[in-house]
Parts: C-alpha cells; sequence; structure tokens
C-alpha cells in the first residue's frame, strides 16, 4: 500500500479497468431475476456479462507489458520472486474467499472437503504468472504466434476432447480438472468447472492480445497512433472470433478461441475509444473520476465485493435491502439491476475513500 505517485499513465487504461471492475460486480450480483444480459450464457452464445472477465484480463495484458517495459523487462531472481508473491497473494485470497463462503454456509470440515480450488483471482493469478514469465524471457515477437498457438492446441482439445458437449461424462476439460483436483473440489452448478485449468490455455490468449497492443502502441509517436494501434488490431480479432464462431461457437464456460478472440477484440475497441476520448481529446467529465475509483484499486474493490457479498447474504442483509428495492420497484428485473447497482456504489463508496486519499492497495 502506498501514495499514488504521479505519473504520464494514458488515465484511459485505468477507466476501462474501471468499467470491466464495476460491471464485474454488478454481474455477480444480480438478485433474484435479472436481466438476460446481466447473466451468463448457459452454453454456446454471449451475453454482455460474458465481456467482463476477458476484459479484465486483456486489460491486465497492457498493465503487465507498461509495468516491466519500465523496468526494461529484465528477469532476475528478484522480479521472479516478486511475480512468486503475487500469484500466491492472488491465489490466497481466492481460496480464502472460496473457504470463508463454504464455511459460512456449512461447517469448518465441509468447508474443507468442498473448498472449490478455482475461481476468478486463481484465474488471473495463473494467467498473470504465465504471461509476466513470458514478457520477462521470451522475445515479444513471439506474442501474437504463442496467441495463436495456444487458441490452435486448444481447439484440438475442444474438437477431439469432446470440450464443446455440455455433458461432464464425455467433456474431456471435466475429466482432466477432475482428475487432477477432485470433484468436490470443482464447481457444481455446471457441467464444466468455468474457471478450471484446463480452459485458462484459452484465456492466456486474451492476456497476450493485451500484450501485443501494448508492445505496438509504445512503438507509436502520438496518441492518435496509439488509438489506431487498438482500434485496428480490436477490428481484426472481432473478425477472426466471428470467422472462428462458424465451427467453434461462443462459449464462456469453456472459454473457446472464438469467444477469447472476439472479447479481446471488443476491449481492444473499448480502449481504443477511451483513449481517444480521454487521453486524445480530453474529457473530463464526472463519469471518468466515477471509474477512475474502481480503476485504481480494481482487485482490492472485486475482493471487497465477493466479501461483503458473502456477508450480506449470511446476515441476511442482501434479502432485506433487495425487499426493500421491489417494494419500491416491482418489476422483477428493474428491481434487480437496482439492487446490483446499489451493490456497486456500495463498494464504489469503499474505493472513493481510498481514491480521496490517493492510496492504492497493491496485491
Amino acid at each position: 500500500m502506498g501514495k499514488q505517485a504521479s505519473s504520464h499513465r494514458l488515465l484511459s487504461l485505468d477507466i476501462v479497468r474501471g468499467i470491466t471492475v464495476a460491471a464485474m460486480i454488478m454481474v455477480n450480483n444480480g438478485y433474484g431475476n435479472s436481466f438476460t444480459m446481466l447473466r451468463h450464457a448457459e452454453w454456446n452464445g454471449l451475453s454482455l456479462s460474458d465481456f467482463v472477465f476477458p476484459f479484465f484480463l486483456f486489460i491486465m495484458g497492457v498493465s503487465i507489458f507498461l509495468s516491466y517495459s519500465r523496468r526494461g523487462f529484465t528477469f532476475n531472481s528478484r522480479a521472479f520472486m516478486k511475480i512468486c508473491k503475487r500469484t500466491v497473494l492472488l491465489i490466497a485470497f481466492g481460496l480464502a474467499l472460496n473457504w470463508f463462503a463454504k464455511w459460512l454456509y456449512t461447517d469448518l470440515a465441509t468447508s474443507f472437503e468442498q473448498l472449490r480450488y478455482w475461481a476468478v483471482l486463481q484465474r488471473i493469478a495463473v494467467c498473470y504468472f504465465l504471461v509476466s514469465v513470458f514478457a520477462l524471457t521470451v522475445n515479444h515477437r513471439f506474442t501474437i504466434p504463442v496467441a495463436i498457438g495456444l487458441l490452435v492446441c486448444y481447439t484440438f482439445i475442444l474438437v477431439y476432447g469432446n470440450g464443446m458437449i455440455n455433458d461432464r461424462e464425455q467433456n474431456l476439460l471435466w475429466k482432466v480438472d477432475e482428475y487432477l483436483f477432485g470433484e468436490n473440489h470443482l464447481y457444481r452448478y455446471s457441467s464444466i468447472d468455468p474457471e478450471g485449468l484446463v480452459s485458462t490455455i484459452s484465456s492466456l490468449a486474451n492476456v497476450l492480445f493485451g500484450f501485443y497492443c501494448a508492445m505496438m502502441m509504445s512503438k507509436a509517436n502520438t496518441v492518435i497512433s496509439k488509438v489506431n494501434v487498438f482500434f485496428t488490431v480490436g477490428t481484426i480479432l472481432i473478425f477472426a472470433g466471428f470467422l472462428i464462431n462458424f465451427s467453434v461457437p461462443y462459449n464462456k464456460t469453456v472459454w473457446s478461441p472464438s469467444f477469447a478472440c472476439i472479447t479481446s477484440g471488443a476491449c481492444a475497441l473499448l480502449t481504443g475509444l477511451m483513449m481517444k476520448w480521454i487521453d486524445a481529446e480530453g474529457r473530463r467529465g464526472p463519469w471518468v473520476s466515477f471509474f477512475e475509483v474502481f480503476g485504481i484499486n480494481a482487485l482490492i474493490l472485486y475482493i471487497s465485493s465477493e466479501f461483503l457479498a458473502i456477508v450480506f447474504g449470511k446476515l441476511g442483509v442482501s434479502q432485506a435491502l433487495f425487499g426493500f428495492v421491489s417494494a419500491v420497484i416491482p418489476v422483477d428485473v428493474l428491481a434487480s439491476l437496482a439492487y446490483a447497482t446499489i451493490f456497486m456504489l456500495i463498494n464504489w463508496l469503499i474505493g472513493f475513500l481510498l481514491w480521496r486519499r490517493r492510496i492504492i492497495i497493491k496485491i
């Protein structure tokens, strides 16, 4: 934890990260019967909520490049230990949240016997570790070949391992995760674990695409040139995702290659748009400050939202608050949206107190 230092960093990157975290909190906390767009697609297909996690991974890839570029991409024991430390912390936080939720609603023994090993923070940790090591040890000209290679290999796994079949008895992704970790330690509410180990192969491409955009952006001399990098790469990735969709459909649960491409492309376009508005044209409306609050303390606010959701649920706060909202807004989907918005604003207030003191909590 430390005081925020002044820098010439692109504010637009914090804003896109902030938009993403705010959306993640709302998607995860749509109490009651929420809008379809705020629920993940059950299998094949896309909803608005499916974009938020891959957006975070893409922006993480951008941040990894910018962070290590300031240090000359030097690989040494100190840098590696720092990567390991952050990776372990992210995994520990993820496991702690999973354990806390299970313990609060069951008992101590069950909380360990049925502890889910994987979740959002664990996937972020694995992707961060692997791409950080890549950034410091591999020639960056191989970024796109590696990303494409991962997607091609994963496509073979999906096609020949029945990865696109919504049946855990036939799906190789589930079988591998079950063999490695045991059924009791995986997600129970879908045919496979949506953050399982095998599907992480494809999500690595989101991070690498973000890394590549940052690399190309660093070679541009003007903000408009940087904007064009994101627009160009984003357009290509969306087109690629659209074409791949004809053979391997969009699917967040298995993180299909078409899903990785189209979500990366969409995030690249959003980043380019924010960069044009904020960094090139200097637009600084209240909405910029609002999302900056989430952007500069993204991980800690995501963790706080997960913790509060668990506690609110156990103490009956969620039910009481949703009951109050439903009494004011009798339409179920609108009440759910209002609840998610209120919950997001509660977490924004936590972030605002940090932002006002210019404090960044790094994990």
